[in-house]
C-alpha cells in the first residue's frame, strides 16, 4: 500500500466537500456563544486534511480563523483572498529557507484554497479552528460571484473553484 492511500485507511479520512480528505480529530467539549455565530461552538476544533498531487481544496471560507500545521509530504500552497482584495500565498512545508511554514493562519472571513506544489504527489496536514469549525459556518466560493468581486485574482479563481 502507498503511503496516501495508507493515511487514507489507517487515519479513516473521508472525502471532503471542498476536494481532498479530512478527519475530525478533535472537538472541545466546552462551548461558548460567540459574536457573528448563531448559537454555541466549540472553543476549538481539529482535523487531518490530506490533498493528492491534481486535487485541490475549492476556495471556501469559514467565519473561524483556521491555524494549518504541516506533517508530511510535499509543499502545500494555500492561496488566500482578503477582505481587501489581495492575494496571499502562504507555502507549508519543511524547508525554511525557500519560505515554507510548518503552520500558518487564515484568517476568519477571508476565501482561501489550496493544492499541492507541483510536482509533488501529497500532503498531510492538519487544520486548527477556533472558534471551533461548523458546517453552519462554512461558505463554498461560486466560481462567478468570486470572479466579478475580484477579476484580478481570476486565474487562481479559475483553477481552484468548481464549475
Amino acid at each position: 500500500m502507498d503511503k496516501v492511500n495508507e493515511y487514507i485507511q489507517v487515519l479513516g479520512l473521508q472525502p471532503h466537500v471542498e476536494g481532498g480528505y479530512y478527519k475530525e480529530t478533535y472537538k472541545s467539549a466546552i462551548e461558548n456563544e460567540y459574536a457573528g455565530f448563531s448559537g454555541k461552538r466549540s472553543v476549538s476544533t481539529g482535523i487531518y486534511f490530506l490533498l493528492r498531487k491534481g486535487e485541490f481544496s475549492a476556495f471556501h471560507r469559514i467565519k473561524s480563523d483556521e491555524m494549518w500545521h504541516f506533517y508530511d509530504g510535499d509543499p502545500l500552497s494555500v492561496y488566500i483572498i482578503t477582505n481587501s482584495g489581495q492575494l496571499q500565498v502562504i507555502k507549508l512545508g519543511l524547508d525554511l529557507k525557500s519560505g515554507q511554514h510548518p503552520q500558518a493562519v487564515v484568517p476568519a472571513g477571508c476565501w482561501f484554497g489550496s493544492r499541492v506544489e507541483s510536482p509533488g504527489n501529497f500532503a498531510l496536514v492538519g487544520c486548527t479552528v477556533a472558534p471551533g469549525f461548523d458546517f453552519q459556518d462554512f461558505e463554498m466560493a461560486e466560481r462567478g460571484n468570486l470572479l466579478a468581486d475580484f477579476p484580478q485574482h481570476g486565474d487562481i479563481i479559475t483553477e481552484l473553484t468548481r464549475g
